[in-house]
């Protein structure tokens, strides 16, 4: 096996399992505690940059997640709950599951918002044909960053750190599961 599959293929077993873990809230209360915990993220990130916010109403949906917890030393992985709105309204929750492979050594939580430009990439995500690779890009953003930020193929990922210090150049697929209300 050449090294590029063998670390595919470790990244996506990582992945299946970080899948095969969690479910998405099952409890009116676990889904409320979810929809407080959006809201009190987009009041971070309208606080950070209020443009963000604004940016996500261009776009035809997206999915907020509140907190993403992230850990590794040579192999990691991420784990999040997230929630979902289509045209401004709330459709249904997301699991956000990470597997990684490489020097990487640390843990940290941070925020997600990914914005869908149009339907096309919403309907993509809501069939859950949505994964990033390698190539995936994200925005990190403070005052004024948003209003700068351009879509790319129809999506546009913003990550606000919360908590933890990571050291990382590793290859990780990121897979993202939505599950309508």
């Amino acid at each position: 096996m050449i090294p590029t599959t063998r670390a595919a293929t470790v990244i996506a077993l990582a992945t299946g399992l970080l899948v095969s873990c969690s479910t998405a809230p099952a409890t009116k209360e676990e889904r409320g505690k979810l929809l407080k915990e959006a809201g009190a993220s987009r009041q971070a990130w309208n606080k950070l940059d209020p443009g963000v916010e604004a940016f996500a109403k261009k776009g035809y949906g997206y999915a907020l997640f509140p907190e993403i917890t992230k850990g590794g030393a040579g192999i990691g992985g991420a784990y999040g709950r997230g929630v979902v709105y289509e045209q401004g309204q709330h459709i249904g929750y997301a699991e956000l599951t990470e597997g990684s492979l490489g020097l990487q050594l640390g843990g940290q939580t941070y925020s997600e918002l990914i914005v869908f430009e149009n339907k096309a990439a919403m309907d993509r995500f809501k069939a859950n044909q949505f994964s990033f690779g390698a190539t995936a890009s994200a925005v990190i953003p403070k005052a004024g960053t948003a209003t700068s930020t351009q879509f790319v193929d129809a999506v546009a990922v913003f990550v606000r750190p919360i908590t933890g210090v990571m050291a990382e150049a590793a290859l990780a697929g990121q897979k993202i599961t939505y599950v309508p209300n």
